[in-house]
Formats: C-alpha cells, structure tokens, sequence
C-alpha cells in the first residue's frame, strides 16, 4: 500500500500547487500606470490631435474592459489589457508630442520669414 500513496501524492502535488498558482492577484499596479498614462496624453490634448485619438481611444477602451474583468475575477486577461492599455496611452502622448513639435516649427519657420522680410523691409538685410 505504501506504493500507491506516494503514486497518488506525486500525482496529485502538482495539482494541488496549480490550483493555487491560477488565481493571480488583482492588477492594480498596472491599473494605475495605464490610468495614469490615459490622464497625461488627454492632459496634453491628445482628443485634438487627429494621429493621437485612435490610440487614446483604445487605451480607455481597453482600461474599461480591464475594469470589467477585475471586477469578474478574470486578472490574467485585466493584466493583459492593461500592458496594453498603457502601451496605447504612451503612443498617443507620442503622437501628441510629435504634433506639437510640427506644430512648433511650422511656426518657427513662419516667424523667422516674417523676421526676414521685416529686416528686408527696414534695409537691414541686401
């Protein structure tokens, strides 16, 4: 009898570590940078900012979801959504960045000829 005890126990363990090992523990952490990544490229406007919008989008999407299965007990997919999430949020204030920055030139380059042909105007520049 000795024999099928220890079989029954071999087998059984690792059951018994993988019935404890699927519940994962709530996401929150993550919760928390995504969130946080979502409120700063709203912050620098990314809802105006046409190349930005999508990402912002399925970033609050994705955190909804997120949301929904913490609440069903679901973390593996939550924490899933989340890592993406925060990635869709960090491309958005990118993009936003980015479009500041044309932004920025444009009218660095409006100012310098407007700079130019006010020197031209007052016989600074042959």
């Amino acid at each position: 009898m000795y024999k099928p005890t220890l079989s029954v126990l071999i087998t059984a363990t690792p059951l018994l570590w993988n019935g404890c090992a699927g519940s994962i523990p709530p996401p929150t952490q993550r919760m928390a940078d995504a969130q946080a990544a979502e409120r700063s490229a709203k912050e620098l406007g990314a809802n105006r900012v046409p190349a930005a919008q999508l990402s912002l989008k399925l970033a609050q999407d994705q955190i909804a979801e997120a949301k929904k299965a913490m609440a069903d007990d679901e973390n593996k997919r939550a924490d899933s959504l989340l890592i993406r999430a925060k990635a869709d949020a960090e491309l958005a204030l990118a993009q936003t960045r980015e479009h500041s920055a044309k932004v920025g030139v444009e009218e660095a380059v409006e100012d310098s000829a407007d700079q130019k042909a006010t020197n031209i105007g007052q016989g600074a520049v042959k």
